[in-house]
């Protein structure tokens, strides 16, 4: 049997740029490496040029179609295929692909999500290439990873502003880190993210219509193992889902996605894949196609792949866990200290202004992965909670104690410099041996990186990083004009100035650094005290954070108002819609499932009482009559909440953020009761009564259903 190295096998469907060379001319490679670095325009003998290169490989890969792969709103992908034959005359046909079908293709725009930037009856919209991702092929397609937007030039992807926030955080943190060199003159974005998933057996997922249609079970006890023996975390994985992960990694490896982990996370069923971090843009490109991808591939092994952040209730939610860096041209980790004084000035330059930055838009960041499927998932026990804070380990809160209080109200001198610089010198082995980890921080530093835990598992991560490098480009050319202006006009060397706004930024964001158990109550009461928000919903965090949100991303040019007050509308209606599809389906299984095997089995349960009772007399009294009664009344709970929750369907929803308000409180507060009448009677209906799989059917991959 043959074996092929993973070294051999990786990226091998992926037309990166070693690739690209033994495909092009010297000139042509020069020069779209240039715009790939650099972001220069395309001219068009470069894009005929790559088409050319791009479709003689694609067909010896034995690929018939090419289609731009974009990321609309939807949170999917979305692509349109084309063939590359172009029939002519007497039965023959050529393969044709130039540069114009590389840079640019029209989808209709109007099918999309648009928060009204398009009317119905206008339907042009256009992709277009995006170099600095590579295209690459699957299932016999070329696919080529491009931006979406409108006919008028309103982004309606993620792609777009994720490509904006890339660029002008670069711009701005490059300025910073001339004030410690003058050789770096690029610094990316990194991430690397943490998919967390369940997989369950493709047969019961089909005998549960909530999953089907809502990605997470409305109702079900919880089974009587569930994760309290804890037993499941790292733990063997089973048979049928290793087989699955393995090929899901070859495939995620020919596609160039560099994953490296997998383990059994927490719950019962559920699992972790992740990657070695990348370039963010690349990163987020590769997490879209694994979502895809591993869906397809559980198909051919009888499974289901659930992304929903909550799909169970009584077990731990997914998430999505976003390691975000910053890395200079010249292979420097801004967010890792150094070996000399110099360096760990500057990491801790970049460590502050992120602070201060989350410090100063904590409720745009936590508006950036609301969602009503998150919604289930934060602050409950497994996850960060609402609250944003940041935790940095006992350390490091040290360190900028030290420096606060060392240069506290008067001119710092030379002297004083140099001891905080030995000082800091220390920070490598320290942060690397003994800073713990916080579970319970949302956003967390984690020795040479910050780690954003609270985005949902089935999210596209570009929401929060076209957040996270906003923010930072914003802080950071404020930092760089408080630095110049102590510079220019208080005479400061660039050291003082550094170290003079910084202690302003330590003293001035105190409030978000939080070290402990983010799950206790008295974290909420503490964190009232400091001001920090705690949006218990997704629409308590979309409008409370609309102002500054529309701030941050207009005075950057990210997004223009209009685009801003589009997505804003998307992510309400999106919430609206979730809520209103779960209510639709609780109802329809209530009538067509639930109150009907109650109504059965109540009618068995009368009839026994009633021939007992014949038999030993009336003053004997069945244990059945209690279960009886039980039953009864979880069955007029059930019509009673079914019918209140029909009505708010049923009513005129003219005003969209009203409708919101009321779903996220009043709609959910009924699914609570529903649920717990139909938990109840799940307990007393005979099995072969009730129809549907239970949590402990469900949890179980012991064999193939």
């Amino acid at each position: 049997m043959s074996f092929t190295k993973v070294s051999e096998l990786y990226a091998c469907d992926v037309f990166h740029l070693s690739k690209m060379k033994e495909y092009l001319t010297q000139d042509t490679f020069d020069a779209l490496s240039n715009t790939i670095e650099n972001g220069e325009t395309i001219s068009t003998w470069i894009a005929d040029s790559v088409a050319t290169a791009m479709k003689s490989w694609a067909i010896e890969k034995q690929a018939t179609h090419y289609t731009h792969w974009f990321q609309p709103l939807t949170g999917a992908t979305a692509e349109k295929h084309d063939a590359f034959f172009t029939p002519l005359e007497q039965g023959k046909a050529i393969e044709r692909f130039d540069g114009r079908q590389l840079i640019q293709q029209e989808p209709d725009a109007s099918s999309f999500p648009n928060g009204g930037i398009r009317n119905t009856f206008e339907a042009r919209g256009y992709t277009a290439w995006d170099p600095s991702s590579p295209a690459f092929i699957y299932d016999g397609t070329l696919c080529i990873p491009t931006i979406f937007i409108s006919y008028t030039g309103e982004a309606l992807d993620y792609k777009t502003p994720l490509l904006k926030s890339i660029a002008i955080l670069d711009k701005a943190a490059v300025g910073v880190c001339n004030y410690f060199d003058t050789i770096t003159n690029k610094v990316i974005a990194t991430l690397g993210w943490e998919q967390e998933f369940f997989v369950i057996d493709a047969n019961k997922y089909k005998q549960r219509p909530d999953l089907q249609v809502c990605k997470r079970t409305l109702f079900g006890r919880s089974a009587e193992k569930g994760q309290v023996l804890e037993d499941h975390y790292f733990g063997s994985i089973p048979m049928r889902v290793k087989v699955f992960m393995k090929e899901l990694e070859t495939a995620a490896w020919k596609l160039g996605i560099p994953v490296k982990t997998r383990h059994n996370e927490v719950a019962p069923n559920q699992f972790e894949i992740a990657p070695v971090f990348e370039e963010v843009n690349i990163a987020i490109d590769h997490n879209q196609l694994l979502m895809d991808i591993m869906q397809q591939i559980a198909d051919k092994h009888n499974l289901k792949v659930l992304l929903h952040e909550k799909p169970f209730t009584g077990v731990n939610g997914s998430g999505k866990h976003n390691n975000w860096s910053l890395a200079t041209n010249t292979g420097k980790n801004l967010l890792s200290p150094g070996k000399t004084p110099q360096n760990n000035l500057q990491f801790l330059t970049f460590f502050v202004n992120v602070i201060k930055a989350v410090h100063t838009y904590a409720d745009v960041l936590r508006a950036s992965i609301a969602s009503a499927g998150n919604d289930h998932r934060l602050g409950a026990n497994e996850a960060p909670p609402a609250i944003v804070s940041v935790f940095i380990g006992s350390y490091l809160t040290k360190v900028l104690e030290t420096i606060e209080l060392q240069i506290k109200d008067r001119k710092m001198n030379a002297d004083t410099i140099k001891a905080i610089e030995l000082n800091i010198s220390k920070i490598p082995a320290i942060i690397l041996d003994n800073t713990d980890r916080n579970r319970t921080s949302p956003f967390a530093f984690t020795g040479n990186k910050f780690e954003f835990r609270a985005v949902g598992s089935s999210a596209n991560c570009a929401s929060a990083m076209i957040t996270l490098n906003s923010m930072m480009a914003k802080q950071l050319l404020a930092f760089q004009e408080e630095v110049n202006t102590y510079i220019k006009k208080k005479k400061l060397s660039t050291e003082e100035a550094i170290f003079k706004v910084l202690k302003t930024y330590i003293a001035s964001s105190k409030s978000i650094l939080f070290e402990g158990n983010g799950y206790g109550d008295e974290w909420v009461v503490e964190a009232e005290k400091r001001g920090l928000s705690n949006f218990k919903n997704t629409i308590e965090a979309l409008t409370h954070s609309q102002e500054i949100t529309k701030e941050l991303f207009t005075s950057l040019q990210i997004f223009s108002d209009r685009e801003v007050d589009a997505r804003y509308e998307i992510a309400v209606e999106n919430f609206c819609n979730t809520i209103e599809i779960e209510a639709k389906m609780l109802i329809e299984i209530v009538y067509n499932q639930i109150i009907p095997a109650t109504v059965y089995y109540q009618k068995d349960l009368a009839k026994s009482i009633l021939r007992t009772e014949t038999i030993l007399g009336k003053d004997i009294k069945t244990p059945l009559r209690n279960i009886l009664e039980i039953i009864v009344q979880q069955q007029n709970n059930l019509q009673q909440q079914i019918i209140v929750l029909q009505n708010i369907l049923d009513k005129p929803h003219t005003n969209l953020e009203k409708t919101a308000k009321e779903y996220a409180t009043t709609v959910r507060d009924h699914f609570v009761l529903l649920r717990d009448a139909i938990d109840t009677l799940e307990l007393y209906i005979p099995a072969a009564l009730w129809k549907y799989p239970k949590y402990r059917d469900l949890l179980d991959l012991s064999q193939p259903n």
